[in-house]
């Protein structure tokens, strides 16, 4: 390797790590403010280290109490949203690439187009369903419009693609039937793809800050993020007591990354090559 080229590869390396720097400072901040006391975390010039770490603001959360109602109810309402996603959007794409019938190209557009239609426009006609379903204020309201996700969908369906239509057949022919093809032979095929889409769909879940705040009213019901944002009031704002929150809802949303991150990157690989 050349000097020019050394040069180039030192510069572009320089350009990201500043680039992961920044990315990552939010979350620097975040977890440094929840051992910063109300004094400090509004003092100007900020304080980018903590001069007098305390854990103060974990013992008010611990002390509280609620902050474990939140992260049970996010943790319940992400795995059983998580579950039902990776399990529908499996049988869909299945369906729609292994099982020819009429109307498959029509039913698969459709979900293509759904997923350009913005969240905030479905906001009235799914609180009048929940409403209409007397769900509103459980978690069932939170989880339920989540399992239809058409990005699931779509994901799963270019995945199939990937499983030999032989490797079906021969499936078949020893006897299998069409729930024993799709659990023993079609699952493990496309496990990557699963455990990519688990990741998106607890992300999204998770994060699912906007339909969770419309549907959840009752302290103890709400999420994580529903109940870090009832911290902010008219006249107070303990931004220390907030980033320690922000920081433990952090944390499950972080393991799960960890957890499923061999499957997450085989799974974008395994889309890259896709022909």
């Amino acid at each position: 390797m050349n000097l020019a080229a050394r040069t180039i590869k030192l510069a572009a390396d320089i350009v990201l790590y500043i680039f992961a720097a920044l990315f990552l400072f939010p979350l620097y901040w975040m977890m440094t403010g929840a051992f910063k006391d109300q004094t400090s975390s509004v003092k100007f010039p900020p304080e980018f280290i903590p001069s007098h770490p305390t854990l103060v603001n974990f013992k008010k959360l611990i002390t509280d109490g609620m902050i474990f109602h939140w992260l049970y109810n996010s943790v319940f309402v992400s795995v059983i949203a998580t579950i039902s996603v990776c399990l529908v959007a499996s049988m869909a794409g299945y369906a729609l690439t292994k099982r020819q019938f009429k109307g498959a190209k029509l039913v698969f557009t459709i979900i293509v187009i759904v997923m350009f239609i913005p969240r905030q426009i479905t906001l009235v006609p799914l609180f009048t369903m929940m409403r209409d379903l007397h769900l509103v204020g459980t978690l069932a309201s939170v989880i339920l419009p989540v399992i239809c996700l058409p990005f699931g969908v779509f994901l799963m369906k270019q995945f199939s693609h990937s499983v030999p239509t032989e490797l079906l057949e021969a499936g078949r022919i020893d006897g299998c039937s069409e729930l024993g093809l799709f659990f023993n032979i079609f699952l493990p095929v496309v496990k990557p793809a699963i455990g990519a889409l688990a990741i998106f769909v607890f992300t999204y879940a998770w994060n699912d800050f906007l339909w969770q705040l419309v549907m959840l009213n009752d302290q103890k019901q709400m999420t994580i993020n529903v109940g870090i944002a009832t911290m902010v009031t008219e006249y107070v704002a303990n931004y220390g007591l907030q980033m320690a929150a922000a920081t433990l809802g952090f944390l499950p949303v972080f393991i799960v990354f960890i957890a499923f991150q061999r499957y997450f990157v085989k799974g974008i690989t395994m889309g890259s090559v896709k022909g």
